[in-house]
């Protein structure tokens, strides 16, 4: 008497499932951690560095995303950098673009084939991989209807660029880089991570930046008035 075999389950593809994973905010959650990944990514690291392309590959199917949450890391104390926010606020801007429309976002071969030096990158690792440490012992999946689905994924999506843009401004004053950094890494390390909560702190990271930008607009333009009747 033969034993019956279970029933033969249908294969997913496991390359098609790693590309939704890291072109679209609707795909389920990975393991593992953020910071165990960038742990493991700073002990493989070669000593002669590595590409902005070889970084991606190492980061994973969430390479896109990580790479968002990574960029911030310069600009998290109130402290700011003129000029040097414009290149990473342009490439989350991209990155967010290729998140939206579900496509390999342009990213300039330039840059995508540039040598990181492993001085410059591994202490930024470092950082990201205490602080994702310490903030993941509190996130985990919940609030899933702000992390699930085709168009809050485009929505949050759109919200990434955007704040990648006010990232941007090149301002020499405080918070004008940090108030838009922690709006990009909640906004991705939410959907990410899946935890609504998180996503709800970028909703309101990029309110308090907009309402940031609207208040020097508005005190700008008092002084310059004031400047101008005076004359």
């Amino acid at each position: 008497m033969t034993r019956g075999r279970p029933a033969a389950q249908p294969r997913r593809d496991a390359a098609e499932d790693a590309r939704q994973a890291q072109m679209s905010f609707s795909a389920p959650a990975l393991d593992p951690r953020v910071s165990a990944v960038l742990s493991e990514v700073i002990r493989t690291m070669p000593a002669e560095g590595l590409t902005l392309q070889g970084l991606l590959d190492r980061l994973g199917d969430r390479g896109l995303l990580i790479l968002c949450m990574v960029l911030t890391m310069p600009f998290l104390l109130p402290v700011s950098i003129p000029g040097s926010s414009i290149p990473f606020g342009v490439l989350i801007a991209l990155i967010a673009v290729g998140l939206v429309t579900h496509r390999a976002p342009w990213l300039p071969a330039r840059l995508m084939h540039r040598r990181l030096a492993r001085g410059h990158v591994v202490p930024m690792l470092e950082k990201g991989a205490r602080l994702f440490a310490r903030l993941e012992r509190l996130i985990h999946p919940r609030l899933w209807p702000l992390t699930h689905g085709a168009t809050v994924g485009r929505f949050n999506g759109i919200l990434l660029g955007f704040t990648g843009l006010l990232m941007m401004a090149p301002l020499p004053l405080p918070l004008s880089n940090t108030l838009p950094a922690y709006g990009v890494l909640f906004l991705a390390l939410g959907s990410v991570e899946r935890d609504g909560y998180v996503v709800l702190a970028g909703y309101l990271m990029v309110l308090l930046t907009v309402g940031y930008f609207s208040a020097v607009g508005v005190v700008g333009g008092v002084g310059a008035s004031a400047l101008w009747f005076s004359l």
